[in-house]
């Protein structure tokens, strides 16, 4: 299996940027992985949402199954994460591209191309943030599912 991490622009603050290369690092120890950091629109508009929006659907393969980070999704506890991981493998899935969406969100397409919808959590984070808490989270799936003492 091979895990995507779709999201716009670049992590511009440089603790978090090392967060997110420790967490793949980890990883990679599991599963072949990687980031894809499609261009962001600067401003608040809906064309920009637009345009953000495409360039994400483009990032992603035809035959991926895509979650979608979502407010209005739902919340998973670790151990459910990890479920979803095992199945995924389990049911022989070749792909799996996690998107996290700009500020202002993105688009009902990406919405209706999204498989699975996952809310992080109730509270707000900023999406620089997000990112390095859903690669923390994939990782501790993994050592949950291998019975690594991380997860404790």
């Amino acid at each position: 299996m091979k895990l995507r991490f779709i999201w716009p622009g670049k992590t511009k603050d440089e603790h978090l940027r090392a967060l997110v290369t420790e967490y793949l690092k980890r990883l990679q120890r599991f599963v072949r992985c990687e980031v894809i950091e499609t261009r962001g629109v600067a401003g608040s508009n809906p064309a920009g949402v637009q345009k953000e929006s495409q360039r994400i659907l483009d990032a992603i393969p035809a035959n991926s199954l895509v979650v979608l980070l979502d407010v209005q999704g739902r919340e998973w506890t670790s151990h459910q994460l990890a479920e979803r991981v095992r199945s995924w493998e389990n049911d022989s899935v070749k792909e799996v591209a996690i998107v996290i969406g700009g500020q202002d969100g993105f688009s009902s397409e990406v919405v209706s191309r999204a498989n699975q919808r996952w809310r992080v959590s109730r509270l707000t984070f900023t999406h620089e943030m997000a990112r390095v808490l859903v690669l923390e989270q994939v990782y501790r799936a993994y050592t949950i599912n291998r019975g690594l003492p991380y997860q404790k």
